[in-house]
Parts: structure tokens; sequence; C-alpha cells
């Protein structure tokens, strides 16, 4: 059975990606030309038309023990080959989270005490 978000078209007006999160940590992860994951931007597959988001989206979906919540975000091409992201949801998500989060996530503390800073 075909997945509903391989159904749906995509729509590709210039350089972009395909990002998701990575299942084991979360982080910000991006889609590789050799179908790996990458948390570096620069190291992402980009391509410029609808198959090639298309076929990157496809083998994402797939891998979804590996990320989670993939989909096509915009990026801007400089000279040199370098890759930045094309809007500002992307920037936040590539810059990391805009809060100071607690010292937990330093290490400080043992898995059992984050339940204490965790509301369900």
């Amino acid at each position: 059975m075909t997945s509903p978000l391989e159904q749906k078209k995509i729509k590709v007006t210039g350089p972009v990606v395909v990002t998701a999160n990575r299942a084991t940590d979360g982080a910000v992860v991006y889609r590789r030309a050799d179908g790996r994951w990458t948390t570096r931007l620069d190291a992402a597959a980009v391509v410029t038309n609808a198959a090639g988001a298309q076929e990157l989206m496809s083998g994402a979906i797939a891998d979804d023990l590996g990320a989670v919540g993939p989909y096509v975000a915009p990026v801007k091409l400089l000279p040199g080959g370098h890759v930045r992201p094309g809007n500002l949801r992307e920037l936040i998500r590539l810059g990391g989270p805009t809060i100071e989060l607690p010292g937990a996530f330093a290490g400080e503390h043992a898995p059992e005490e984050l339940a204490a800073h965790v509301r369900l």
C-alpha cells in the first residue's frame, strides 16, 4: 500500500532538501544522496525539481525507524557550494532551540531525574 505522503504532489520552485527529525534523539537531519541521514545541511542532497524531491521523500518515508516527519524544505545555494536554510523555520531548526534548555540536557542529571521536568 502506498503512503498518502508518497501520493501527495510536491511543488518545487527552487532548490530544496528533505529534512526530518532523527528518531533516537530528535536531532534535525537531512537526507543525503546515498540514502542516509546527516545532521549537516551542507551534506544534504539538494534537488531542484519535483521528481528529485519525490525520490528523496520516498526513501525518507520508507526509513521511518531512522527519522520521522520528513518534508521538503527550501534552501539557498551560495557561491562555493554552500547551502543555507531557505526560510525562517529552517533557520531556527538548524540553529537549535530558541530557549535555554535545563541543565538536564547537558548531562547533569540521570534520565530518571528528567521525569520531574516533563509534564504529561
